[in-house]
């Protein structure tokens, strides 16, 4: 039931196939543009708040309503991070970062679904900004975790403490402070054009943000680790942040602050550094393919060395260049770790997307060690992942709910794993519901997008509801996958 999020790296020893060759499964057609509609709308079954009109997932109510009353701080809003009913900043902000970037890369490819899209990246920012209202202080965390996790409830009726958690300069967080910067800075540029008030208004916060993350350094879970730890525990310190927050700040303000701080830092803050996990902790591959269109797409010749990084990195991503460092299954799926491994599934496809998209633009190509890897080369990789994912697997299983005619029935999810307020109006107690997370029956309410953790290291999964490393869906998941199936919708003449 615990939530746990530890992102170490499983030994080749183990399992796993480093192959050239990976089996294929048939030519998988698969309706990405279905798989986009409902990648998005998982959103709206995480919300947390008062729900809005235009709310799509009925089986969900109004929830958190009281969030920050106890610090006379405004904090309702934002998302569930996962299957349970905390607010857990410093993924939360992770995942609203992704959401803006599929937008700003692959917005122009959803047509009908990008006002969805652009909805669930203002859920975030909206939430984000009222967790910054206060100079110096961000507010990471509403719930108390591990009372939170002693229960099964669904949101609507949640009676656990709702403590809220903050860094400030006594308690410093570079790490999830520059991380907000970043997502307000991208969301920033997402509503450049539609909104401009608001635009301006979300980096204005961002750059106030970032300044604050980078004055007072520390690692967040260093003085809040009873409350933080283990489920978001910041493994990879705080560089990585500092570097990609200011990746995010010279994208959105093209201020040349912003360059020079890369330029005079990025050695320092680990521009170089050989890691190839994406996600929720480490952000250095996705900054160095981020930093990487300045030069590729924007000509800036001072960050010319963020082309030779970024290619560091995919070169690690290309299964037999010599340095490939990647490990797959005898399926063919990408593997880092037992928990929640489709997280890197997602992050990883969405990067290998965006810088075959900047290498087209600028036409170049990436040198592995005398390997030639072209953007159609990355592409072809990113799609048979994410059609693994889709159902291309030996499973025959689609990790999406509700996509395809097999999928996980019975996910580790409070909400969807327990009757709905309007099929059952009385509330169900932190003990009672303990019967919904133990039921061997599908889930009264299906969670229409949301991808799970994904199988084993032997292409099997159980589907058991208390089994959260392989059947616990999260936003941070889902939201570099919106970008990745909105560029395979239009690729594929679906959009």
């Amino acid at each position: 039931m615990a939530l746990l999020r530890f992102p170490i790296l499983l030994l080749a020893g183990l399992l796993l196939h480093n192959a050239a060759a990976l089996p294929h499964h048939g030519p998988a057609k698969h309706d990405y543009r279905d798989a986009l509609t409902k990648s998005i709308l998982f959103f709206e079954g995480q919300r947390s708040g008062k729900l809005p009109p235009s709310q799509r997932v009925s089986w969900r109510r109004d929830s958190g309503l009281s969030d920050g009353s106890s610090i006379k701080v405004d904090l309702t809003g934002g998302y569930y991070d996962a299957g349970d009913n905390v607010k857990f900043g410093f993924p939360l902000a992770f995942s609203a970062t992704m959401l803006a970037w599929s937008v700003l890369e692959f917005g122009g490819m959803m047509k009908g679904e990008l006002q969805h899209a652009r909805d669930a990246v203002r859920w975030g920012s909206d939430y984000l900004l009222k967790a910054t209202s206060h100079p110096d202080t961000v507010y990471v965390q509403v719930g108390d975790a591990s009372k939170d996790h002693a229960c099964w409830e669904r949101p609507e009726d949640m009676d656990t403490a709702r403590t809220v958690y903050k860094v400030d300069p006594s308690t410093p967080g570079s790490d999830v402070a520059a991380e907000t910067a970043a997502a307000l800075a991208a969301a920033s540029l997402v509503f450049r054009k539609s909104d401009p008030t608001y635009s301006s208004r979300l980096v204005a916060r961002a750059k106030r943000v970032f300044e604050f993350a980078d004055k007072h350094r520390g690692t967040y879970s260093t003085k809040l680790s009873a409350y933080v730890c283990p489920y978001y525990c910041s493994y990879s310190g705080y560089q990585d942040e500092l570097l990609w927050g200011a990746a995010w700040l010279h994208r959105a303000t093209k201020n040349p602050t912003y360059l020079n701080y890369i330029k005079v830092n990025g050695q320092i803050l680990g521009a170089d550094e050989q890691d190839n996990t994406f996600g929720w902790d480490n952000k250095h591959a996705g900054a160095r393919i981020l930093i990487s269109k300045s030069f590729l797409v924007q000509k800036v010749g001072a960050l010319q060395e963020y082309k030779g990084h970024a290619d560091s990195f995919i070169c690690s991503m290309v299964p037999g260049t010599p340095t490939d460092q990647t490990q797959y299954t005898k399926g063919g799926l990408l593997f880092k770790l037992s928990d929640s491994n489709m997280q890197y599934v997602t992050s990883s496809s969405f990067l290998l997307l965006t810088y075959a998209k900047y290498l087209a633009f600028s036409k170049k190509i990436v040198s592995c060690g005398g390997a030639t890897v072209t953007p159609q080369r990355l592409r072809a990789i990113a799609k048979r992942q994410v059609d693994y994912l889709l159902g291309s697997n030996p499973m025959g299983l689609s990790y999406m709910v509700g996509y395809g005619a097999k999928y996980p029935k019975k996910i580790h999810h409070r909400a969807s794993s327990l009757p709905s307020v309007a099929a059952h109006p009385g509330k169900i107690g932190c003990s009672q519901g303990f019967t919904g997370l133990y039921s061997g029956a599908a889930n009264p309410n299906v969670h229409v997008g949301a991808v799970v953790g994904g199988p084993n290291q032997n292409d099997q999964f159980p589907d058991q509801r208390n089994d959260y490393e392989h059947s616990e869906p999260a936003t941070y998941i889902n939201a570099p996958l919106v970008g990745a199936l909105a560029y395979l919708a239009h690729s594929s003449g679906q959009l």
